[in-house]
Parts: structure tokens; sequence; C-alpha cells
């Protein structure tokens, strides 16, 4: 399976049929408890990034709704100073991406996001949630899919390899406090489209 491949099987749209419900940004707030267990279980810490994964639909409607997604975000940006941008990667998916030294920014931030493409009547279009983490032996990602309604855990290493012993003991940490991809042939990595430090690069 190739990286493309890979990331359309994680995301969902290959078939309708990998989808368990409807897309549901409140998911989202699970990382308000999950992010302090990271830090305080498992010594990650806050990597001040986090960002949304949607694809595009060359229609007037859709560009007025990335529109108000960024109308949204620059709206809060004075109160909660969060930094964020809109890109396109290499495949073809946009990134909604979001800086911030506060968690619960972050998270409510992506939340809005997240929620105002499902009231503009495009959640069918919303991918994943990437939440991103670091400790001393590297990053590790929470990843959350729209379409199977679950987090997976990602932990990257050079070389295109992944700390499997790291992802385990992720998941056997928060599992009980979020919503765990139970099918682990799902928990497809989602590398740099370049190089970079995070799938949005």
């Amino acid at each position: 399976m190739g990286l493309l491949d890979g990331l359309r099987s994680v995301l969902g749209v290959r078939a309708e049929s990998d989808a368990k419900r409807e897309a549901d940004p409140e998911d989202l707030f699970g990382m308000s408890t999950a992010y302090l267990t990271m830090e305080a279980d498992l010594g990650y810490d806050s990597a001040d990034a986090g960002a949304l994964c949607f694809s595009g639909v060359d229609s007037k409607r859709f560009r007025e709704a990335v529109e108000e997604v960024q109308a949204i975000l620059e709206a809060g940006q004075e109160e909660t100073e969060t930094d964020f941008r809109i890109t396109e990667d290499d495949h073809g998916y946009h990134w909604v991406v979001l800086e911030d030294t506060d968690p619960e920014d972050l998270i409510t931030s992506l939340h809005f996001a997240a929620d105002t493409f499902i009231e503009e009547g495009f959640g069918s279009r919303l991918l994943a949630a990437v939440f991103a983490y670091r400790n001393e032996d590297g990053p590790a990602y929470w990843i959350y899919s729209f379409r199977r309604g679950a987090f997976y855990p990602f932990a990257p290493r050079s070389g295109h390899e992944r700390d499997s012993s790291a992802e385990f003991k992720l998941e056997s940490t928060l599992e009980g406090e979020l919503e765990i991809e139970d099918e682990k042939e799902r928990w497809h990595p989602l590398w740099p489209s370049a190089a970079g430090d995070h799938p949005w690069e």
C-alpha cells in the first residue's frame, strides 16, 4: 500500500462503509484531559501545534465555508493568541494548522473549525484532527478520524520508522480516556508529504 492509499484508507475516503457514524467534533474535547495524562504519566509535552485535515470541493459554497472557518479563527485570534494558516499538501489534502502554547486553546480552536464545516453542510469533508506532542524520545501524535469516530497514536521516527512500543504505551495509558480505534490495521502513518516535522508539512 502506497502513502496516498494509506492516507485514503485511514481517513475513510475510499468508501462510506468505513464510517462508524456522523462526524462529531465534540469528541475532540477528550484531549482536554488526555494532554494532562500525557504530561503527568508519560512525560509528553504539547508541541504547541495541531491541525484539521479536510478534502476540498470545487464549489463556491465550499470556498465560502472555508472563508467562514478563517473568519471564526481570526475573530478568536485576539483572545486566544492562536496562530493559524490554511495550506494544502502534496496529495491535495487541505489543512487548518494551528499553533498555540495553551493546549486548551488549540483544542477549542480545532473544535470551532470542525463545527463550522459541519454547520455549513460539509461535515463529510472532514478527515482527521491531529494533536502533536513530544518527549525525549521524539514526537508523538494523536490522530482522530472523523469517519471512524476514534483516535489512534502515531509515533514517527527517522527513516519513516515508527516506535510501536511508544504507540502501544500511549494506547494502554489513554484507553478509557479517549475513544481509541480498536482495529490496529487502521493505525496508518501520516508522514509529512515533504521534508518536515509534522504530517501537514
